[in-house]
């Protein structure tokens, strides 16, 4: 993976999330530091757009994603949801996983290179987004 080298792409938080998601990686610093600062920093960068103007394709709360893993080739569909409504059973992953933090904001054909708190390099890219049922 070391191979990868990509900058950070432009993403987008909408109104409805940012501020639940500030307060969720200011909740977590303790707790989850490394997976915190990083949601932070995403937060931090995003361009927040009303959540009524965000466009189709959006990785928002609730999304339901479809990602490739660059370096498997593994496809992958999850819900992205808030830390209690996290199951693994039913492929909801929380905002507070690397993963979680890392497509937050992204559009479908986006991909972000990120560090797993273990320090594994990991490429995602978003295949495609949808509303999911919640």
């Amino acid at each position: 993976m070391s191979n990868f080298r990509f900058e950070l792409p432009s993403i987008a938080i909408t109104t409805q999330d940012i501020d639940r998601l500030t307060a969720i990686a200011e909740g977590n610093a303790t707790r989850f530091p490394q997976v915190a600062e990083f949601l932070a920093n995403e937060i931090a960068r995003a361009n927040v757009v009303p959540t009524q103007r965000a466009l189709p394709g959006l990785v928002c709360m609730g999304s339901k994603v479809t990602y490739r893993d660059e370096s498997t080739g593994q496809r992958r569909t999850v819900i992205l949801v808030y830390p209690h409504e996290a199951n693994i059973d039913m492929c909801r992953i929380s905002i507070v996983t690397a993963v979680g933090a890392a497509l937050i904001g992204l559009s479908v054909g986006q991909s972000i290179e990120f560090k797993t708190p273990s320090g594994e390099r990991r490429l995602l890219t978003v295949l495609e987004v949808a509303s999911s049922d919640l």
